[in-house]
């Protein structure tokens, strides 16, 4: 914080001053008017959010199946959704690209929405927060005439909130601070995210650590946000759930 407020100059002046004043706005007035930043925090914003709203019932509804439900194959799907976990990320971005650039998905939103869906980890953390729940209600809801997706929707969703937000808050901070895929999946400057925009400045614009410092703070405060707002949510929830009932 202390660095976004200082001038190119001031920064590596000895003896080191902690704090300039007045302090120098010039970098922040440089990110925001003469950067696409803000164009970038939209395009961040907009693809972190919708990987995450569409995970979170992907993920939980395949959590559902994968721990309350019998189907042939349910053991082969399992474990070859484990061994996906298995494969570095390094592996993939090649064959993801060529499907993407097969499909004319690049340079689009699409390119950077669809392939982080295919992420099994949710999955994974849904179902073993599903196995923990009793069945008797479930069952009760089958007695009932309940349909298979009204007890996820009535009954599932709202026993697994606290694991909704914990899956959320990695969800987001993972888009939120993703790098490779969006740099190689996404090259029109109206598509850059945060990380890929940032990271630009220093080909645009030479070292400026003064201005990588607001740009750093500027990209902190809308995760940090999202972060302590869930988490705020999280402890309530837990709190109540501690509560003797009575």
């Amino acid at each position: 914080i202390a660095a976004s407020f200082k001038e190119q100059g001031a920064l590596f002046q000895y003896p080191p001053v902690w704090v300039q004043i007045p302090p120098y706005t010039g970098n922040y007035q440089r990110l925001l008017f003469e950067s696409g930043f803000p164009r970038w925090m939209l395009n961040t914003l907009f693809v972190a959010s919708t990987v995450t709203v569409v995970k979170l019932f992907l993920d939980s509804l395949a959590g559902y199946a994968l721990a309350k439900l019998e189907f042939t194959g349910k053991r082969v799907v399992f474990f070859l959704m484990i061994m996906l976990l298995m494969v570095p990320f390094a592996a993939l971005l090649i064959p993801l690209w060529t499907i993407a650039h097969n499909l004319n998905l690049t340079n689009t939103y699409l390119a950077l929405i669809l392939p982080p869906l295919a992420n099994p980890l949710g999955v994974f953390l849904m179902r073993q927060f599903i196995l923990g729940l009793p069945s008797d209600l479930e069952n009760a809801a089958r007695l009932e005439g309940v349909s298979e997706f009204g007890i996820y929707w009535r009954i599932i969703l709202p026993l697994i909130k606290p694991g909704l937000v914990v899956l959320a808050v990695i969800i987001f901070t993972d888009q939120f601070m993703s790098f490779v895929w969006p740099l190689v999946a996404a090259t029109d400057d109206d598509l850059l995210v945060l990380t890929v925009g940032v990271a630009s400045l220093r080909a645009k614009g030479g070292v400026n650590f003064g201005l990588w410092s607001a740009a750093a703070v500027m990209s902190l405060i809308p995760i940090a946000i999202f972060f302590f707002a869930l988490q705020r949510q999280f402890l309530a929830r837990s709190i109540a759930g501690a509560r003797p009932s009575g």
